[in-house]
């Protein structure tokens, strides 16, 4: 099992990734890690690996899309309004703005289903309140995984539907039965065991202040500086500023700013009619564009910035999914999780970890708790059945198994989705500042979680 290619290309993926070796590099390295043990040749590991890099296609172009609408929304000026309201109210209240951080994150995957649509429109002009607040923005990206993560996994709304009937459709699949309001409740432990973890991080891990230098070059300088012809953006460091570290401008409502709300509306019903970001994002970008809240010409021009702040973030998607190809297309997700089931015998404690061990190396891998689950389930099941867990200490074990590795992994988009809101300005490491804050909080609690509540249920 120690040898499995599963487990080597992970441990390489994790190790390069900590030495701060780039994300795509070490994607596409620990993929020929993964090929190579399992008897493929380079040339059929990458053939691979390019084969199965549309799989992430949709997500990658929603986040492109993303990044334009972001910089539009930046060059209107509106996101000035919104530091300059906000950031009298939120002085020395740093814990309840990160909890509260958490709760807006948490809506995105249930009452309104946008997912990460909303970090990199929100999270970016708020760099300056949280420099001024000498926030860690590591603290910020645990707040935002948390809620990007628990509401699916406890809450059958939205995306949290989603997940809880591919638990309820798997069980079944596999001969075992189970109510989907019982799956809320076999969730409960394990989310208990995450939001014990927020807390932490917030009140304790990462309560100290964090000095970070306002933006006022490149990216940073093109959202927070000054505009040209497209008016003023929210910011420091640009131009005159006031008491509260915002420029002193004229307060007034533009027919630029209401543009820029009815195209977030636009995108925020997409979103929730056709289920698409793709589809949302672009509605919104071509809103602005028709009601003049930008010049056609100007196209260029925000594609690059677009580009710029999220270009990165898609292509890691692209790759993860090339690399989750390799990993499944050889077989060497079914060998683990066939070979970790020879380790347990009858002991149920045992059973517990050893699927915990093995949910946390697959999605790490994978890169998402949805697509982990079906791989899990087909032997999980069975094998929970053969060692007597209840259905609902089984769910509690396939669904813990399956979201563990989500929070941490370089590839998911519970990870990518803070640090290109947070990175905006150059200073977040995707490794250091996002993934293992979230792994620490959340996947250890997580993993102590699923084993408590398939022992107890």
């Amino acid at each position: 099992m120690l040898l499995n290619p599963v487990v080597v290309s992970v441990l390489v993926l994790a190790a390069l990734s900590l030495a701060r070796v780039n994300v795509i590099v070490a994607l596409l390295i620990a993929a020929l890690v993964a090929g190579l043990m399992s008897g493929l040749s380079v040339e059929d590991t990458v053939s691979t690996l390019v084969d199965g890099l549309g799989g992430q296609g949709e997500t990658a172009l929603s986040y492109i899309l993303l990044g334009i609408l972001s910089v539009m929304v930046a060059r209107s000026g509106i996101t000035e309004k919104l530091i300059r309201w906000i950031l009298p109210k939120l002085r020395g209240k740093r814990a309840m703005t990160l909890f509260g951080i958490a709760g807006l994150a948490c809506l995105s995957q249930n009452l309104v289903p946008v997912h990460i649509a909303f970090i990199p429109i929100l999270i970016p002009p708020l760099l300056t309140v949280f420099n001024r607040m000498k926030m860690d923005r590591r603290a910020v990206a645990t707040a935002l995984t948390f809620g990007l993560k628990a509401p699916y996994m406890l809450i059958p709304l939205g995306f949290g539907l989603i997940f809880q009937n591919i638990i309820l459709d798997e069980m079944a699949a596999y001969g075992m039965d189970v109510e989907l309001s019982q799956i809320s409740l076999a969730m409960v432990i394990p989310v208990a065991g995450m939001l014990v973890g927020l807390v932490i991080a917030i009140l304790v891990t990462y309560r100290r202040p964090r000095e970070y230098r306002d933006a006022t070059t490149g990216l940073g300088a093109a959202l927070f500086g000054s505009s040209g012809e497209s008016g003023g953006l929210a910011g420091a460091g640009a131009g005159a500023e006031t008491g509260a570290g915002v420029r002193a401008e004229s307060t007034g409502w533009t027919r630029q700013h209401i543009v820029v709300l009815i195209a977030l509306a636009v995108t925020l019903v997409l979103q929730i009619v056709f289920g698409s970001l793709v589809i949302a994002a672009l509605g919104g970008v071509l809103v602005i564009f028709v009601f003049r809240g930008e010049r056609w010409r100007t196209s260029d021009e925000l594609a690059h910035g677009g580009v710029t702040m999220m270009g990165t973030i898609a292509f890691i998607m692209l790759v993860a999914s090339g690399y989750s190809s390799v990993l499944t297309e050889t077989g060497a997700v079914d060998d683990l999780v066939t070979s970790a089931s020879g380790w347990i015998g009858d002991s149920q404690l045992l059973a517990a970890v050893v699927m915990m061990v093995v949910g946390l190396l697959v999605t790490i891998g994978i890169g998402s708790s949805f697509g982990t689950i079906p791989i899990l389930a087909a032997i999980f099941v069975p094998l929970c059945a053969a060692v007597g867990f209840s259905p609902l200490a089984t769910a509690a074990l396939v669904g813990a198994a399956g979201a563990i590795g989500d929070a941490g992994s370089p590839a998911s988009d519970s990870t990518l989705g803070p640090t290109s809101g947070l990175n905006v300005d150059g200073q977040h490491h995707h490794i250091w500042d996002t993934c293992v804050p979230t792994f620490l909080h959340f996947n250890i609690p997580l993993f102590f979680g699923g084993i408590i509540a398939a022992m107890v249920l």
